[in-house]
């Protein structure tokens, strides 16, 4: 078995502001949500406890394999959505994803951390795609796909042998800059991003113009057993 220690990261945050859209709201990226989660010696996976809620997620899963349903299965008070209108005066037609751009931004991030640097692993970005066009799907920001799964069983499926899984999300920021941005200031994901474990990285972009929240940005990062 694995075990992996201290790197629990925030589970789903509260909007900023409660949406509310103020200048202060815009300046940061309002809506985004950390998850990290580790491979303890009992075999189970242990989602971490919520920096945005008193309660925190306290699930337990297995790290098996499961097969996604069509169905909206995503677990009640997981996931949060945006007031109709909340992100329409947005300018979202130069958001866009330069996936190796990206990961150099996190990997200087890391480098002046004194942190090795990530790759750009095919699982991981499936994984994040995957996400990204599910939360799209639904037009919500959660941990949970919609077919019930966490970070961790999405990992697993894409055949990625993770010892280590982490996820941030983020929706409604215009571009990766102010994504990165948010995330580095909030104490979940920056956890995440500074993962002194990680080796590899996913990222993804959807946009979803017929949507309240426009953008959908998925990160994983992880290591293999």
């Amino acid at each position: 078995m694995y075990r992996v220690t201290g790197v629990f990261g925030a589970a789903l945050m509260t909007f900023v502001a409660a949406l509310g859209l103020s200048a202060c709201s815009m300046n940061s990226p309002s809506i985004s949500s950390g998850f990290a989660s580790n491979y303890n010696d009992d075999g189970l996976t242990r989602l971490g406890p919520s920096a945005g809620s008193s309660s925190g997620v306290g699930a337990r899963t297995s790290p098996k394999t499961r097969v996604a349903s069509q169905n909206d299965k995503a677990p009640a008070g997981t996931y949060e959505s945006a007031p109709a209108g909340a992100l329409s005066d947005r300018d979202y037609s130069r958001t866009a994803l330069d996936i190796e751009k990206a990961r150099d931004l996190i990997n200087q991030y890391r480098a002046d951390k004194g942190l090795k640097p990530l790759k750009l692993n095919t699982e991981l970005t499936a994984a994040a795609k995957a996400h990204a066009r599910d939360l799209a799907k639904w037009d919500r920001i959660s941990h949970y796909g919609s077919d019930g799964s966490n970070p961790w069983d999405r990992v697993k499926r894409t055949g990625y042998k993770a010892s280590l899984a982490a996820e941030n999300v983020g929706t409604g920021q215009i571009s990766f800059d102010e994504v990165l941005r948010g995330w580095k200031q909030s104490e979940g994901h920056n956890k995440n991003l500074l993962l002194g474990d990680a080796k590899h990285m996913g990222l993804a972009l959807v946009q979803a113009p017929n949507t309240e929240f426009k953008s959908f940005w998925t990160l994983v990062l992880g290591s293999e057993s």
